[in-house]
């Protein structure tokens, strides 16, 4: 009878300690430019990704900063538990844009989940543009 006794105890202890584990972390808010910037980052790795696409003003404040800003066409609208991602990509002109759009919303899920725990419910990749820079700089020393 005692060596149940201690069971219960032990027990019960376990899930008074699992309920604080759980309070404490129902104050934490991670601010939707802080999800943008890990999308940033998690989308500037993939091949194929010529820059990202953002308006006027992102421009203006990168070169008036100096700074390259990480979170440039990412927009993240999100809740307490769930997120939802808008990636605005620039493509190179040659990679198959499927392929590179499929690697943005595993990366960038597998990268916000990780470090935030936050669920992410959608990854939407808007393809802005293609640049053909590198196209034009490979036929380049060929014409000469």
């Amino acid at each position: 009878m005692e060596e149940n006794k201690e069971v219960n105890e032990v027990e019960e202890v376990n899930e008074n300690h699992g309920e604080v584990a759980l309070e404490s972390n129902t104050n934490i808010k991670i601010s939707d430019d802080v999800i943008a910037v890990i999308a940033g980052v998690a989308v500037a790795e993939v091949p194929g990704v010529a820059e990202m696409s953002g308006g006027f003003a992102g421009g203006i404040s990168e070169v008036l900063s100096g700074k390259k800003n990480l979170s440039k066409g990412i927009k993240v609208e999100s809740g307490e538990k769930e997120t939802k991602i808008d990636v605005n990509i620039i493509v190179e002109y040659g990679t198959r844009i499927p392929d590179v759009a499929f690697e943005i919303q595993n990366r960038v899920k597998k990268a916000v989940e990780n470090m935030t725990g936050l669920k992410v419910v959608e990854v939407n990749v808007h393809i802005q543009g293609v640049s053909t820079e590198n196209m034009e700089s490979k036929e380049t020393p060929e014409n000469n």
